[in-house]
């Protein structure tokens, strides 16, 4: 199995956020994090805004973040 990049890994943040990563692509995800500190504290970021952003509803039902996360792909794309 070949070891993913944090640049790889930043790319595909989203889809392992939505549970979207096929079974491999999720062990390399996994493992990435699992040995580099700065993906790890990137990850518990994007997890903690993502929280905020549910959170942020008050007592109204948790907001949509489905366009924080499409936000952040396009922004993604538009960089690459």
């Amino acid at each position: 199995m070949e070891d993913l990049s944090c640049q790889e890994l930043v790319e595909l943040v989203t889809d392992y956020l939505d549970g979207a990563l096929p079974p491999d692509e999720r062990a390399r995800f996994d493992a990435h994090v699992a040995d580099c500190p700065g993906c790890d504290r990137y990850l518990a970021q994007m997890r903690t805004a993502i929280a905020l952003a549910r959170a942020s509803g008050g007592a109204e039902p948790a907001p949509d973040v489905s366009g924080l996360l499409d936000a952040f792909r396009d922004w993604k794309r538009a960089g690459t």
